[in-house]
């Protein structure tokens, strides 16, 4: 597609919306916006299309079919299919296996974090989920949890950038490798745990950042024992949840939202993402897409099939959030928890990640590092 250098409409600027214009140039930065301020209220009458910061996912199993794991070019359907809705920028995330099987997928992976592809989004990194977790708290994880090793961790990180780790507190030396884990860049993630209130306490002092799809796959919140999530609601300044509100009833992410001051979404997607009913592969599992929702066998929610476009719409339409607080909530807090303070916001000298939407927030235009995507094959 021709790529414009401009668009127009009532943009989301980190000082509020403008009805105006934004610019950037040919390395895909944001050199200007111009415009006149308008109230939210107003954003969805006004003229125009909506712009808002490129939604941003940390963690993604899959999409259009494909699974992280497979290796070969799976992740780059994965990014282009997720491109699709609105995601500029995510984290490729493996499942819980053998070693050999997260270095395949790994390697996959490198050369999409080394050099964008058009027409995909930006791959981050990695976001290892498992195997450093606890066998009791698999969820939908296949059953090769092990304890964290940090030499295979560092050669891991080698094949392809390892940005965020998720990790049970409560297994043995984990609590004690969430200090040195930290000093070394990662970001720790505590989940798919049994752990309770005091070791989730104790892993943020120690340097623990978040929380992987906050309420699921943890111990959960009672008053005389408040479990990881009550550690999280108490403690935590990021954690990640799944808004297709399968995962969490609407009610407990609205409390998590008053809690938990950066709190942000995720899609958790498999390869059923943007695909019909039917059976698609997540790790060694094999997970059925039915109902809106993703289950083993057993019933047990695998992953999801969402895609962030629709998770800022479930934010708005289902929740009551402001337009601006669900735009953060997809994209601004996810760059803030990586560090990246050129990704997630409308300003002079970021990327050019643009997402534009009409006044029913369905998605009219995607702009990636200031190319454009073509959606119109979106399923």
């Amino acid at each position: 597609m021709t790529r414009p250098r401009e668009l127009e409409g009532c943009i989301l600027t980190p000082q509020g919306f403008l009805q105006g214009g934004i610019a950037w140039d040919a390395a895909g930065r944001i050199t200007d916006i111009t415009g006149n301020p308008i109230a939210e209220e107003s954003v969805r009458q006004g003229a125009g299309d909506i712009l808002l910061p490129g939604f941003i996912d940390l963690h993604v199993h899959g999409g259009a079919g494909r699974d992280i794991m497979e290796g070969g070019d799976a992740a780059l359907a994965v990014a282009r299919c997720h491109a699709r809705h609105g995601t500029t920028a995510l984290l490729a995330t493996t499942m819980t296996a053998p070693t050999a099987d997260i270095e395949q997928a790994l390697r996959a992976v490198r050369p999409l974090c080394d050099e964008r592809v058009p027409g995909a989004a930006r791959v981050l990194g990695v976001h290892l989920e498992g195997p450093y977790i606890n066998p009791g708290k698999l969820g939908a994880q296949p059953d090769h949890a092990r304890p964290l090793s940090i030499a295979e961790l560092n050669r891991l990180n080698a094949i392809a950038p390892i940005r965020l780790v998720t990790l049970a507190p409560e297994m043995p030396g984990h609590m004690e490798a969430v200090a040195p884990l930290t000093a070394a860049g990662y970001c720790v993630q505590l989940g798919h745990t049994l752990g309770s209130y005091e070791q989730g306490r104790d892993a943020l002092a120690r340097g623990a950042r978040g929380f992987t799809h906050l309420f699921n796959a943890m111990t959960g919140l009672h008053h005389r024992e408040p479990g990881m999530v009550g550690a999280a609601l108490a403690h935590a300044h990021y954690a990640e949840f799944i808004p297709d509100l399968l995962h969490v009833h609407p009610g407990a992410i609205l409390a998590a939202l008053r809690a938990i001051p950066c709190a942000y979404c995720v899609t958790d997607s498999t390869a059923a993402a943007a695909m019909p009913d039917g059976d698609y592969r997540l790790g060694s599992h094999t997970v059925t897409k039915c109902l809106g929702g993703v289950r083993l066998a057993d019933g047990t929610l695998a992953g999801s099939a969402l895609t962030m476009d629709q998770a800022l719409r479930n934010l708005v339409e289902r929740l009551g959030l402001g337009l601006a607080d669900a735009s953060r909530r997809v994209s601004t807090h996810a760059a803030d928890y990586l560090g990246l303070a050129d990704r997630g916001r409308l300003q002079t000298g970021a990327w050019a990640d643009v997402v534009v939407l009409d006044h029913e927030l369905a998605l009219r235009g995607v702009v990636i590092e200031g190319r454009t995507v073509d959606i119109q094959h979106a399923d």
